[in-house]
């Protein structure tokens, strides 16, 4: 006699693999939230500076002065990056040289001029204390747990043929500057988690019906608000994200288009405080701020910068160094990554349709157009101003949208093939986490494999570096060895490795 799984035992372990997964994600992205000081991220002494004044004056932490726009502030806050920032043979030890790293100094590098959206500065002031580093820790720890729990709801709340999009679509695009950047105290994680997020939630509410469709209305504006609230560049990742949800779910219904009431409602309140923000329009009017092109006219800028912007997106895979732009990463890293994403995203290029290439076009105009017209507007080329985290949430969604499928046929990836990606992603993880604790344990002017000997550097009361290396690395590979075997075949038809495993299913049940 068969026994059918009832509903409520598949529900339970899904949430169960679930869970596992997601535990393995928060050790294995918590590892990346320990592997570099504090003041690691660009710009870290503008936005540590800004989250600790986040909730306004506060006794210790933040205390206004005499001069506009400037703050007292602890020193390590401002100063934590000053001696190793663009210095990569210099180790995070340099830190120690501050002598009282809570003692109140004047910046006037934070956000006390609106350049920035406040919502993200003021959320994690809720986390700022006089223990700069476990302060440190715990706003990366909050970050990653955002990204999770958001994931996780969505996840949960799309139709089940969407859940392997967005499993997938992260899983090729996070790595490694995702990774790093995810587990920072940099507002762009929030701009990364609501990009790779908005548009799927508005394709899910398109799709689904009932107390699902309110819940993903919820989570498509929470995404929304925490991109609007943390960088003014996420308002055109949400109007990107609400074109791509409608142009693949378009209908030519009533009811579709009083549900599109809600994309446009996205897309005004993005807009709105695009346009009010300090940030947007020192973009506009170009930055300004970094090394200038030999030339300025407008014809040499726009060619050389259209033939050098794909060297941009592949930053994102790691060719561009880390942190302060001084961590560089291996060939492993850079061209492993790239590859996994181009392997999967081209598969999933094999099936598509007018309207998919329709999207596709969009967001690579917007790769294009975006980082181009920055580039011309300051009078340089890539490689200055424009930097790949600004561009990460668009390779996000065009890595989803690769892999979205409007009917029922779908990619096809044979089993060595879906390996391989696994192994490369898995490998260059590992290569990048390793080389991150490296760079700042001792400086990129020592190498071996073993992170625990000549430690310059190192967050008191955690394990060694060579212990959260492992641990992450491990917990990587085990979270997305799960999630490919969960929805390998969701999205590719794995042959023959699925028909076996299927076969294998089915003799399971037999002799229960």
């Amino acid at each position: 006699m068969t026994n059918t799984p009832s509903r409520s035992a598949k529900t339970a372990g899904a949430i169960g693999r679930a869970a596992v997964v997601l535990l393995l994600m928060f050790v294995a992205l918590g590892s990346w939230a320990v592997s570099s000081p504090a003041g690691s991220s660009p710009d870290d002494d503008f936005h540590l500076a800004s989250i600790w004044c986040g909730l306004g004056d506060r006794e210790g932490l933040c205390e206004s002065t005499s001069t506009p726009g400037e703050r007292l502030v602890p020193q390590l806050t401002r100063d934590a990056p000053v001696c190793y920032a663009n210095e990569p043979a210099i180790s995070a030890s340099c830190q120690e040289e501050i002598a009282e790293p809570t003692a109140l100094v004047p910046t006037s590098r934070l956000n006390s001029e609106g350049l920035y959206p406040p919502v993200y500065y003021s959320v994690m002031g809720v986390f700022a204390s006089t223990n700069i580093e476990a302060s440190v820790v715990a706003i990366r720890l909050v970050n990653i747990a955002i990204f999770l729990g958001i994931t996780a709801l969505l996840y949960f709340l799309l139709p089940a043929r969407r859940r392997s999009t967005l499993a997938w679509s992260w899983s090729i695009a996070i790595v490694p500057l995702g990774m790093f950047l995810i587990a920072s105290n940099n507002p762009s994680a929030w701009a990364i988690i609501s990009g790779g997020t908005v548009w799927l939630a508005l394709v899910g509410y398109f799709e689904a019906h009932g107390r699902r469709q309110l819940a993903l209305v919820v989570v498509a504006l929470i995404a929304v608000c925490l991109g609007a609230g943390s960088r003014a560049d996420s308002a055109l990742y949400t109007v990107l994200g609400a074109f791509v949800a409608v142009a693949l779910t378009f209908r030519k219904e009533r009811r579709y288009a009083l549900l599109a009431l809600l994309p446009i409602a996205s897309i005004v309140i993005a807009v709105t405080l695009f346009l009010t923000s300090n940030q947007a329009a020192s973009a506009s009017g170009g930055l300004g701020t970094g090394t200038q092109a030999a030339s300025t006219d407008i014809g040499y800028l726009l060619t050389i910068n259209l033939l050098d912007v794909p060297l941009l997106w592949a930053a994102v895979f790691g060719s561009w160094q880390l942190g302060w732009f001084d961590t560089p990463m291996p060939g492993v890293v850079s061209v492993g990554a790239l590859a996994a994403f181009c392997v999967v995203a081209f598969t999933g290029l094999a099936h598509t349709s007018w309207r998919k290439l329709l999207v596709l076009g969009v967001i690579v105009s917007a790769l294009v157009a975006i980082p181009v017209y920055i580039l011309v507007k300051s009078n340089t080329r890539v490689g200055g101003e424009v930097q790949p985290r600004y561009i990460l949430p668009l390779i996000v969604i065009f890595g989803g949208v690769a892999l979205f499928h409007l009917g029922q046929r779908t990619p096809q990836m044979g089993r060595v093939q879906t390996l391989l990606v696994e192994i490369t992603l898995i490998v260059a993880n590992s290569v990048a986490l390793h080389e991150n604790i490296r760079r700042y344990i001792t400086g990129v002017d020592m190498g071996g494999w073993n992170l625990d000997t000549s430690v310059e550097w190192w967050w008191p009361g955690l394990p060694s570096p060579m212990a959260i290396w492992v641990i992450g690395s491990v917990a990587f590979a085990v979270a997305l060895h799960l999630l490919f075997v969960f929805h390998s075949e969701a999205i590719f038809r794995v042959t023959p490795w699925g028909r076996l495993r299927r076969r294998a299913q089915a003799l399971a049940v037999e002799t229960t």
